[in-house]
């Protein structure tokens, strides 16, 4: 990766019906801007008929933006598959539901485990990735994109889901007995009696699908990426663009062939942006891919994308203007674009690259905003980005090697997520037997957004990346909240308290440990293992109608959608419900574990009470930050170390009013170069940033 940030576009000259290529390049240029993304959206235009293929049309392009100093990212462009490849490959057509192939006309419509599909794809990526390969422009390639977007039924699919059973369990009664499949006699006693997924009612099953599924988008990205590093020259990086809500896919893992992950971060703006904003989680813009509001939003997202190869990470598509579809159109106010970019960058992004440089005339996306819109003519959005980019340009040195700092670890779990969405222990709006699928996110969502509210900065972590050594953990992490990790191996339940005796602060959060790694519910009392650790059980719960108020020194707020019954072994009750019935129970609780300490909460935290347990990790396992505590409530500080060891302070006023923090330490403003002493009062004006270095700490 290139030392500086850089700043850019996804740029489709292809996709215009006029030409304007050199009035384009020369307004990156003026604007500050230096890489764009190309290529991954047209193989219909790479190979307009089958095995006849159109490669020179790019190079002009290319040659275009390296005489102006652009970078480039080419894309292969598998996810869109031309319409004669459905018509004489029909094979390769993924199918919706077992035997229903999913008509033409929108995208990633190809079954891309087939065989057939590969050698179609591996001819296309070979074409143009060979064309390009040795381009002075090129520094990096993206291959595929977004993947994991649909879940496959075909026969094959299924055939080799079948098989990754047989390699796992071995035998029938294995399967039957791991699954118990005694329910409903849906024991088998061959595996051609195992049945397709369309009506399928048994989690583990599920569990399992969803699993394979997750794999195939693996398979698919490692595929590729190790075709494309034989083609091109080391000094070129490879990754994909991941989309984090698309279901067929694991976050945690899909990014391990790759040499640096790409994310699509996008966020609703205007006044979805402030802090503290709504107290429900609320304002997003599409359930699928920005399902709630606020700057913890974003947030979130960067800390996923930080997390999914734990170092830094691209920006492969972000908010331009207004995203996704006719309805949408929610520009973002000024000094947003700033905004998000500095936090983005303040938590590991290496790249922004904006989605996309003119807004389409015609097409799905037809009011997707670009940095220019449909006029093409320059306006707020392109003047606010430019300054953006010139900034980021002149603090180079500045930003290099910029290593985020975080308080704690959220653990989170995909396979929890998907078995939420098979069995979702929240209700949903209309009534469904199988509860709200996105049970998950609305646990998630309140227990990331008590943390950012706090101040508080979160590394995101999967289970399989918190490895074998305790103190390594609790150096790193002073505190780990488990969020509803549901699907859990006796190995990850036992790491967990071993954690805490360690010394480490672990959270128990609703419905973790409750099922095994097979989705199968532990026959014990709950928490199970974790009862000891955290000197307190359950045997039974409920979903709440309304929030339910709490009490306790310290605590204030209600819980949402769900309390469990908490009852104290030997655990210190912090805080209750106030409720005839459910005051009987503990709504958080607290228990020493060795040298460390187990806090468990039986509910989903309203904003209030979500605040009162970021008091109780600070007060009792994290150390002081004045930072911290000078903040305004529209205020947030996020910290970064840069390569000589200082201390990069992000300070943010999520707001329209204006806001001001007393410097708790001497610090530099690296934009205007100006100092500020200990003590100074540093003014913020509505929707702003200011970006502090703090030196390095003096170690005695």
């Amino acid at each position: 990766m290139p030392r500086r940030i850089l700043v850019g576009a996804a740029y489709y000259h292809e996709y215009q019906p006029y030409e304007r290529l050199e009035a384009d390049l020369d307004l990156m240029v003026a604007g500050g801007f230096s890489v764009i993304r190309v290529g991954e959206s047209v193989w219909s235009t790479w190979e307009p008929r089958d095995g006849e293929f159109e490669l020179d049309w790019l190079e002009r392009i290319l040659d275009a933006a390296h005489a102006r100093g652009i970078s480039v990212i080419v894309g292969t462009p598998t996810y869109a598959a031309p319409p004669w490849l459905r018509k004489a490959y029909p094979e390769t057509t993924a199918h919706v539901a077992t035997g229903v192939p999913m008509p033409y006309g929108v995208r990633q419509d190809v079954n891309y485990a087939h065989p057939t599909f590969r050698r179609l794809a591996e001819r296309i990526v070979r074409k143009v990735v060979g064309r390009y390969a040795h381009h002075p422009a090129v520094i990096g390639w993206q291959v595929d994109n977004e993947p994991g977007n649909k879940i496959f039924f075909n026969p094959d699919v299924f055939e080799g889901f079948v098989d990754s059973l047989k390699s796992r369990y071995g035998t029938t009664d294995a399967l039957n007995r791991a699954w118990n499949l005694t329910y409903w006699s849906h024991r088998i006693a061959d595996w051609s009696e195992l049945w397709t997924p369309d009506l399928n009612t048994t989690p583990a099953y599920d569990l399992a699908w969803r699993r394979y599924q997750a794999s195939l988008a693996d398979d698919l990205i490692r595929w590729q990426a190790d075709l494309v590093h034989t083609l091109v020259p080391d000094s070129h990086f490879v990754m994909t663009c991941i989309a984090p809500h698309h279901r067929a896919q694991d976050v945690t893992t899909i990014a391990a062939p790759l040499d640096i992950a790409g994310v699509n971060i996008y966020y609703n703006t205007q006044d979805s942006l402030e802090l503290p904003g709504p107290d429900g989680l609320v304002g997003g813009i599409a359930p699928d891919f920005v399902p709630w509001g606020g700057p913890a939003f974003p947030s979130l997202q960067a800390d996923i994308a930080r997390g999914v190869q734990d170092g830094p990470f691209i920006v492969t598509e972000t908010n331009a203007t207004s995203v996704a579809g006719a309805g949408d159109n929610k520009p973002a106010y000024d000094g947003q674009w700033r905004q998000a970019a500095w936090l983005m960058v303040a938590r590991g992004a290496r790249m922004l690259e904006y989605w996309h440089w003119h807004t389409l005339h015609s097409g799905a996306e037809t009011y997707w905003g670009g940095i220019l819109g449909h006029s093409l003519t320059p306006g707020r959005t392109y003047s606010e980005l430019s300054g953006l980019a010139r900034e980021f340009a002149a603090l180079e040195d500045d930003l290099a090697g910029l290593t985020p700092r975080s308080d704690l670890a959220l653990l989170v779990s995909p396979e929890s997520r998907w078995a939420m969405e098979f069995q979702g222990p929240l209700a949903p709006q209309a009534h469904s037997w199988f509860g709200d699928p996105a049970s998950y996110e609305r646990i998630l969502a309140p227990y990331y957004r008590a943390m950012f509210d706090a101040g508080l900065a979160v590394d995101v972590v999967g289970p399989q990346q918190l490895g074998d050594d305790v103190e390594a953990l609790v150096e790193r992490w002073p505190v780990i909240v488990a969020v509803a990790t549901y699907i859990a191996s006796d190995a990850t339940l036992d790491l967990l308290a071993r954690y805490a005796e360690a010394g480490g602060h672990l959270v128990l959060t609703p419905r973790t440990g409750y099922a095994d790694d097979s989705g199968i519910i532990r026959p014990v009392i709950a928490p199970g293992s974790l009862r000891g650790p955290a000197g307190v059980h359950y045997l039974e719960y409920s979903n709440l109608d309304a929030p339910l108020p709490v009490e306790g020194d310290g605590w204030s707020g209600a819980g949402l959608d769900w309390a469990d019954g908490l009852t104290p072994d030997d655990a210190d009750v912090l805080a209750t419900y106030v409720h005839p019935h459910f005051g009987r129970f503990a709504a958080v609780t607290s228990r020493a574990h060795g040298a460390g300490r187990v806090t468990t909460v039986g509910t989903v935290p309203d904003r209030e009470l979500g605040a009162s347990l970021a008091a109780h990790l600070m007060s009792t396992s994290l150390p002081r930050d004045g930072w911290r505590d000078a903040r305004p409530t529209s205020v947030t500080v996020h910290t970064a170390t840069d390569e000589h060891g200082a201390l990069l302070r992000v300070v943010h006023n999520w707001s329209w009013a204006p806001a001001a923090l007393v410097a708790p330490a001497a610090c530099d403003d690296i934009s205007s170069g100006s100092a500020l002493a200990a003590g100074a009062v540093i003014d913020l004006g509505p929707w702003d940033v200011r970006v502090l270095r703090e030196p390095a700490p003096i170690h005695h």
